[in-house]
């Protein structure tokens, strides 16, 4: 296929979703006045989903299951990845090392404003491959936080909000309530290296085992004992989508469900925000199911129900 036709196809692809999203935009909407929320009124947080809505939420989801169906007929093999351009003013950027890598190789929007469902269909397909049932667990979320003004798109900053996927614990990045910075977004590397002391030296891949005690080991860090932050909070949601998150690097990385990860390659991942394609990564083939990802994220959660053998 030509790379003339791949544009073609992918662009109709992205007007469908788009067209699609509208939709749902005006059935939120509807939904928001009939449950008494009016435009009327002097307060519009009709507008704008508030913590409070969010378990109203699994009502989208047999609208949204139409979706990947519709968007998947138009995406075409990728010929040439886009390049890489890393965001140096970290402006414009989410605490999740995977989106932001994508945005700085030009698969999400590089200024990390006002990215549809449909933009981020596209470029998780086209630079993980991961399908489109998959990520509806980020971007319901995501367009739970948007500031944008508008229900079909976000802000990859607006995913800095505290508990909609940004959650304490991270690998990489302080909670929101850790003093003194207060910054939740921001690579530490501190915080990585110490989180890379659990995997140990000389590891070149990370295990399903190794993957579940790192992130184990920084709830711990923060919540445990010597209570690094006092101010610490993880819901049990929180936790899942945690463990999603771990799930999620294991997979792309790795050997399918058995984890194996290329431990390099998540290094880049996270301190680099760049995808390892000069490292050697290439993009799955096959399509990496939401399937796949919740047989991961059980295997991830079930090393924390056992104790640490060391």
């Amino acid at each position: 296929m030509s790379s003339s036709t791949n544009i073609t196809s992918t662009a109709l692809g992205i007007k469908v979703m788009s067209f699609l999203t509208s939709i749902l935009a005006v059935g939120i909407e509807a939904y928001a006045k009939l449950t008494g929320k009016n435009e009327d009124t002097e307060d519009h947080s009709w507008q704008k989903p508030g913590p409070d809505d969010r378990n109203h939420f699994p009502f989208l989801f047999p609208f949204f299951s139409f979706f990947p169906f519709f968007f998947s007929l138009f995406l075409a093999p990728l010929d040439h990845p886009p390049s890489y351009s890393a965001n140096k003013r970290h402006a414009g950027r989410s605490p999740c090392p995977m989106l932001n890598a994508l945005a700085n190789h030009g698969y999400l929007p590089h200024s990390g404003r006002d990215i549809s469902l449909a933009q981020l269909m596209h470029g998780l397909q086209r630079g993980i491959n991961l399908s489109p049932n998959a990520t509806l667990i980020v971007g319901i979320k995501a367009l739970q936080a948007s500031t944008t003004g508008h229900w079909t798109t976000f802000h990859l900053s607006d995913l800095n909000t505290h508990g909609v996927i940004e959650h304490d614990g991270s690998l990489s990045r302080a909670d929101l309530s850790a003093p003194p910075n207060y910054d939740n977004h921001t690579f530490v590397p501190e915080i990585w290296a110490a989180t890379l002391q659990v995997l140990g030296e000389n590891e070149e891949r990370i295990s399903i085992e190794k993957a579940a005690r790192m992130r184990l080991a920084r709830i711990d860090e923060e919540e445990g004992p010597k209570r690094g932050n006092p101010n610490f909070s993880m819901s049990s949601e929180d936790k899942r989508f945690s463990a999603i998150e771990t799930a999620l690097y294991l997979r792309v990385f790795g050997r399918g469900t058995e984890g194996g990860a290329e431990t390099r390659w998540v290094r880049v991942l996270f301190e680099e925000e760049r995808l390892p394609i000069e490292e050697g990564f290439k993009r799955s083939d096959k399509p990496l199911t939401i399937a796949e990802v919740l047989e991961l994220q059980r295997k991830v959660e079930a090393v924390g129900a056992t104790p640490d053998p060391k």
